[in-house]
C-alpha cells in the first residue's frame, strides 16, 4: 500500500515565541527540519534572544574571545560573526525550498525586501548592499541575515534592530567587515515595542514570501510536537 501524504499548505505558521535563548532556538529550528517531511506548512519564527554574539560559517576559521561579559556562540548559519540581544526583532523562516521552487537569492532577496518595506512605511530609505546581505540605511547596517539552506529546507533568517544597546557591536567587525557602522529604528526616530514590529514585520514577511495567508501559535516546536502531528 502507498501512503499518500496530504497536500502541503500554501499559507505559514507564525510563531510569537517572546525572550528565548539563542541555543534552545538553534536546536529547535534543527529539530524542526529533522522532523518535517512534504506536507509540513512552512513556519515562521518571531523572537527575541538575550545578548549573544553568534558566528555563521564564515568565520568558522577565526578566534574569538568572549567581549563585554557575552558568550560567543557558533552556529550552522551562512555569514559572518554578528551580535543578538534585547531590543532586536528576530525572524527565523523554516521553508521548504524546493517544494516553492525558489533558490536561496530569491528567498534573501524577499527578507531584505521585507525590511525594505518596513523602514518605507517610516519614510525610511533602506537599501541593499552587492555581496554584503542585509539592509542598510545611509551605509549603516539595520538588518542582518543569515541563513542556513540544507536538504532544500531552510532556517535561521535575519535580525532588524529596534531599540537596543549597539555598543556590544563594536566588539566585532560586524557581519566581517570592519569598520561597519550599526543603526537602529530608534536611532532614525521610529518607537516601536517588540509586539507592534513582530506584527508589522510577519505582514511583510507575508506578502514577500508570497504566503496568501498565516495563522499564529505562541509556543517554541519541541521534538514531540512534531512527531505527533
Amino acid at each position: 500500500m502507498i501512503l499518500e501524504l496530504p497536500p502541503p499548505s500554501d499559507d505559514v505558521v507564525v510563531r510569537d515565541l517572546g525572550h528565548v535563548e539563542y541555543l534552545e532556538s538553534w536546536r529547535a529550528m534543527q529539530s524542526f527540519n529533522q522532523h518535517r517531511d512534504p506536507s509540513t506548512t512552512d513556519e515562521l519564527w518571531l523572537l527575541t534572544h538575550p545578548a549573544v554574539y553568534t558566528v555563521g560559517l564564515k568565520g568558522k576559521d577565526r578566534t574569538f574571545v568572549s567581549a563585554h561579559g557575552i558568550p560567543f556562540v557558533r552556529s550552522d548559519r551562512g555569514g559572518d560573526v554578528t551580535y543578538h540581544g534585547p531590543g532586536q526583532i528576530i525572524a527565523y523562516i523554516l521553508m521548504d525550498l524546493r517544494r516553492r521552487s525558489w533558490d536561496v537569492k530569491q528567498l534573501v532577496h524577499a527578507l531584505e525586501q521585507s525590511v525594505i518595506d518596513l523602514l518605507a512605511q517610516h519614510d525610511i530609505a533602506g537599501a541593499r548592499c552587492p555581496g554584503a546581505p542585509g539592509v542598510y540605511v545611509d551605509g549603516r547596517k539595520i538588518s542582518a541575515l543569515g541563513l542556513r539552506v540544507s536538504r532544500g529546507l531552510s532556517s535561521h533568517g535575519l535580525a532588524l534592530n529596534m531599540d537596543m544597546d549597539l555598543e556590544p557591536f563594536s566588539a566585532i567587525d560586524p557581519c566581517g567587515y570592519p569598520g561597519l557602522e550599526v543603526t537602529q529604528l530608534s536611532a532614525l526616530g521610529v518607537s516601536m515595542g517588540v509586539e507592534h514590529a513582530a506584527e508589522s514585520l510577519t505582514e511583510h514577511l507575508r506578502q514577500n514570501l508570497a504566503y496568501p495567508t498565516s495563522r499564529r501559535i505562541e509556543r517554541l516546536v519541541r521534538v514531540k510536537e512534531q512527531t505527533a502531528s
